[in-house]
């Protein structure tokens, strides 16, 4: 019996090493798109934990208008880029009340400013007896992302923008006074 030469295994051989080699270049394509995601969306996290911190030491300079509820404010967030502007609280004419407006209406600017379609919440835990604690949102509009990182699996929104379209990314800081 003779034995035949096999012709063209070295070429499979090939074929399939070239298909192993794409689909790894397809995987750090993926790869190299998320990890160029992520800074920007870390910034965002970290724009929006500064605005609130901000916000809290104006709350805390003002303790009569928290008292008050002068800072329990409705949603700003409305998915848009638009510019506000802000309110001006003078001496003398200055009082609780219109001091929170004005750092309201100053946080707003800069939410919008610094994040993507940004929008502030807050309310206070004056009404459940827990005097000087409060809830406060940062709200904004991330780009296309991966399904990963998509913003509808945040469970930080307040109820008051989670029928949003598109829904927006969170950041929830419980404070005191």
């Amino acid at each position: 019996m003779q034995r035949q030469q096999q012709v063209g295994a070295s070429l499979i051989e090939v074929l399939v090493a070239m298909l192993l080699l794409s689909l790894g270049m397809l995987a750090l394509g993926a790869m190299l798109s998320f990890a160029v995601q992520m800074p920007k969306l870390s910034s965002y996290r970290a724009n929006a934990v500064n605005l609130a911190s901000g916000y809290i030491e104006r709350m805390r300079a003002n303790p009569k208008g928290f008292g008050n509820g002068d800072y329990d404010l409705s949603s700003s967030y409305d998915g848009s880029q638009t510019i506000l502007k802000s309110s001006i609280c003078a001496y003398p004419d200055c009082n609780s009340s219109s001091l929170a407006a004005m750092d309201f209406d100053e946080t707003k600017m800069a939410v919008r400013t610094e994040l993507p379609a940004g929008g502030i919440y807050m309310l206070s835990d004056s009404s459940s007896g827990a005097v000087g604690t409060g809830n406060l949102w940062i709200m904004w509009n991330e780009p296309n992302t991966n399904a990963a990182l998509d913003p509808s699996s945040s469970d930080n929104c307040p109820s008051a923008v989670a029928d949003s379209d598109p829904k927006p990314r969170c950041l929830y800081v419980r404070f005191k006074i």
